[in-house]
């Protein structure tokens, strides 16, 4: 006699309770849905409470610290955060660490716009404005040769020469959110951010003291501070400790270098092949800024077609420092260590060669056109 497909003889009811494992799959199928919706409910129950108030308290403490000691409040706010990487295993911090760095980095570039004009770079002259595209270029580029010569992505090298060439930290959050974390790993962005506070710290240090030795004058010091330190604050503070012209001067090439944040975010978003549906977009479709992009240029328009009140470009600057403070530390604290540990000393390389050419470049442009 013929046999089914299941090997029953015709006319036989199967018991699906006597078969081993008759059950499992259906079984397993609902489990697995009533996972996805529980894991969905908790994410949409997530507080952002806790990650919040961790992230908040790290940043106090480094403001304090700072404040009292004088060190960079960026790096001390990257050096708490990861000495509290543990809070980042529960995961109810998760949610409200994550809207930090994301939401306080755009917020924190956008009122950072309010510190520029686009006077204050008129003032500043054709040729040395030329020389200073000149600087930014060789850091660039000196930024995707280092990642290269040490085996490392080339996304890694366009963060650490772009960050050195603008603004320190916070070029180099604007410029991860458009790499994006597919691409580079939250460690190499947060050892890149470690490395150029550092050499910022540094450079305030050193460079006012060189440019003395070298028998540089107010103007030639000025620009090479301006345009060669990473971080706005510590390249105003290092002008100033030439000089009050030096500082005056290097306050104008620095804010200069802000200013091009927006062309150089819409440069690398090009450079950038974009993948997933966005994959066939034309390289002028991908000229679209992210909003916090636009929002900077918007700012810096306002700042230069009115007169905003002293008191209140204070404000937005403290505003400014305080969000990228918290989105730094939000960050720092989301951080993996033993990723960060497993990198090694290689991973620093992009910033120091970028670092290293941007003096040198400023430099010769100093004693040559100024």
């Amino acid at each position: 006699m013929g046999r089914g497909k299941t090997g029953e003889a015709p006319g036989r009811e199967i018991d699906w309770e006597t078969m081993p494992f008759g059950g499992d799959l259906f079984g397993e199928m609902q489990l697995a849905e009533q996972e996805r919706a529980m894991a969905a409910a908790r994410v949409r129950r997530d507080p952002l409470f806790p990650g919040l108030a961790a992230c908040g308290v790290a940043s106090a403490a480094a403001a304090w610290l700072s404040d009292h000691y004088g060190f960079p409040i960026i790096l001390l706010g990257l050096l708490v955060g990861l000495s509290l990487n543990f809070i980042a295993g529960d995961p109810r911090t998760h949610r409200g660490l994550d809207v930090v760095s994301r939401t306080g980095l755009r917020l924190g570039i956008v009122v950072l716009g309010f510190q520029v004009t686009f006077a204050q770079i008129g003032t500043l002259g054709a040729v040395p404005f030329a020389a200073l595209l000149g600087v930014m270029a060789a850091a660039f580029l000196a930024g995707v040769v280092g990642a290269k010569l040490t085996g490392q992505s080339s996304y890694a090298g366009l963060l650490a020469g772009g960050a050195t060439a603008i603004c320190g930290a916070s070029a180099a959050l604007a410029l991860y959110g458009v790499i994006g974390k597919d691409r580079l790993s939250q460690a190499q962005f947060a050892l890149t951010l470690v490395v150029i506070s550092l050499a910022s710290a540094f450079a305030m240090s050193i460079y006012p003291v060189l440019a003395g030795e070298l028998g540089l004058n107010h103007r030639e010091a000025g620009f090479l501070i301006g345009a060669s330190i990473h971080d706005v604050a510590q390249a105003i503070g290092g002008g100033y400790a030439f000089s009050d012209q030096a500082g005056s001067y290097a306050t104008i090439v620095k804010l200069a270098r802000v200013a091009l944040l927006a062309p150089i975010v819409a440069m690398v978003s090009i450079i950038i092949k974009p993948q997933g549906a966005a994959a066939d977009r034309k390289w002028w479709q991908r000229l679209a800024l992210p909003w916090f992009i636009v929002g900077f240029l918007a700012a810096v328009t306002l700042n230069s077609l009115t007169h905003v009140p002293e008191q209140a470009s204070q404000a937005a600057l403290t505003a400014s420092k305080a969000l990228l403070l918290l989105a730094v530390t939000a960050t720092a604290i989301r951080t993996r260590l033993d990723l960060l540990m497993q990198m090694g000393w290689r991973a620093t390389l992009p910033v120091l060669a970028a670092t290293v050419t941007s003096f040198v470049v400023a430099l010769g442009f100093a004693l040559a056109v100024l």
